[in-house]
């Protein structure tokens, strides 16, 4: 009996030494240069429906359902999705926009698991004819979520994406 306490106990220990440990927020970002000028690419940015035009998701998934509420490019504007096990099911709300700079959002993920997490699209000048574009979301890792953290790399599993729709973005804006 004794023995068993003493394993309970461990594991216990164990479970709070790593949720001690564990990260408890993570941030992604990913950046590109565009040859185009900050407001043309800006303009492109602020409308979620611009997204299935270089998103890796929609690629992932082309058929998924996608609906679209308020007006798009403005603060409020929803994108819906859901696509299949690579994409999941979520909405994306924009929350703030700083003209010309920024497009903030938010990410409410609802499959393969709930979380919710803050997006960002950023621009800046390089020169007249040159932005850089940032795109980049973080969020909080919740209890026992933040122990899988441990083992398993956020910027890894999502960077490539970011990467891959940077590089879209550039192609279809550049083209």
């Amino acid at each position: 009996m004794n023995t068993i306490l003493y394993i309970l106990a461990g594991v216990v220990l164990l479970i709070i030494i790593l949720a001690v440990i564990a990260p408890k927020t993570y941030h992604v970002s990913r950046s590109i240069v565009i040859a185009k000028p900050k407001s043309e690419v800006f303009e492109n940015l602020r409308f979620l429906k611009n997204q299935d035009q270089w998103s890796p998701w929609n690629q992932k998934d082309p058929d998924m359902e996608k609906k679209f509420t308020g007006t798009d490019g403005e603060v409020g504007a929803i994108s819906y999705w859901n696509g299949n096990k690579d994409v999941g099911e979520g909405e994306q709300e924009i929350t703030k926009i700083v003209e010309g700079e920024r497009v903030e959002s938010e990410l409410r993920f609802l499959k393969p698991w709930k979380s919710t997490s803050d997006a960002y699209l950023a621009t800046e000048s390089v020169d007249p004819d040159t932005t850089k574009v940032t795109w980049g979301f973080s969020g909080k890792n919740k209890f026992p979520f933040s122990i899988m953290m441990l083992f398993m790399n956020m910027d890894k599993m999502v960077g490539k994406d970011f990467e891959e729709g940077l590089d879209n973005l550039k192609s279809n804006l550049e083209g």
